[in-house]
């Protein structure tokens, strides 16, 4: 088995080994992985932190030797940018940009230096909202996990990520996390409601925030009213998802 970690800002992860296919989801600095299969120009990778897999391309590929890997893995309590954009210099001074969400390794193949704020595990559930809007008007995309680009489900994993909390990378895998409540009203700050498609399907999935509204993405990271029916979009004034359930994680 082979090991690699993110030396680059941003690493799209494809569903299949070509630049054209659908990007799945993204590395941010940092993030390490396994290598499952390699080919002439692109490599499958399994990702530690979601067990997300797809192809990355070779030559943005940098391999790690297993001891770093393995203690990379143990780490319990790892520090992720808590800035929108901040910046780190390369043993040769080189400056990279770093977005939030970003790790920040102790480990010799990555060693940086890093000025930056950093947050690591168990803070509190109210920080959830102070991170969300950060993203305010980020654009929509597929398989996004930065303020330049970003889907729902994306945008629930990065928040709680940064905060100390690990969800899994889909709406419908999300869905499967936590404590079921029964009715908005017992809601709090921080938890997420989840809203399925017209074939009952979760595909979308956004964090309550107080006084009955929500924080997702849709078009770009917003911020609609939310009841019992689902989210009410205030632009179009009609509702854009129906709600499925909502789910206590923290």
């Amino acid at each position: 088995m082979q090991y690699g970690i993110c030396q680059l800002s941003i690493i799209p992860v494809r569903s299949t080994p070509a630049e054209a296919s659908e990007m799945i989801t993204q590395l941010l600095f940092g993030e390490h992985y396994k290598i499952l299969e390699s080919r002439k120009k692109w490599s499958r990778i399994k990702t530690i932190f979601d067990k997300c897999e797809g192809w990355i391309m070779n030559s943005q590929l940098i391999f790690i030797p297993e001891d770093e890997f393995v203690i990379l893995e143990a780490n319990s309590n790892p520090k992720y940018v808590s800035e929108l954009i901040s910046f780190a210099q390369d043993l040769n001074k080189i400056v990279i940009p770093i977005l939030i969400g970003s790790c920040i390794p102790d480990t010799p193949s990555l060693s940086v230096n890093f000025e930056g704020t950093v947050l690591n595990a168990g803070q509190p559930k109210e920080n959830l909202i102070k991170t969300s809007l950060l993203y305010l008007n980020s654009p929509e995309l597929k398989g996004g996990k930065s303020p330049f680009g970003i889907d729902s489900a994306g945008f629930t994993q990065m928040v709680y990520k940064i905060n100390g909390y690990q969800l899994l990378r889909t709406a419908a895998g999300q869905s499967t996390q936590g404590e079921a409540l029964s009715f908005v009203e017992e809601s709090e700050a921080g938890d997420l409601a989840f809203f399925d498609d017209t074939n009952g399907e979760i595909d979308h999935v956004g964090i309550i925030m107080e006084n009955n509204y929500v924080i997702h993405v849709h078009g770009k990271v917003r911020i609609d009213r939310l009841d019992h029916t689902g989210i009410f979009n205030n632009d179009l004034r009609t509702y854009t998802h129906q709600l499925r359930v909502i789910k206590k994680i923290v």
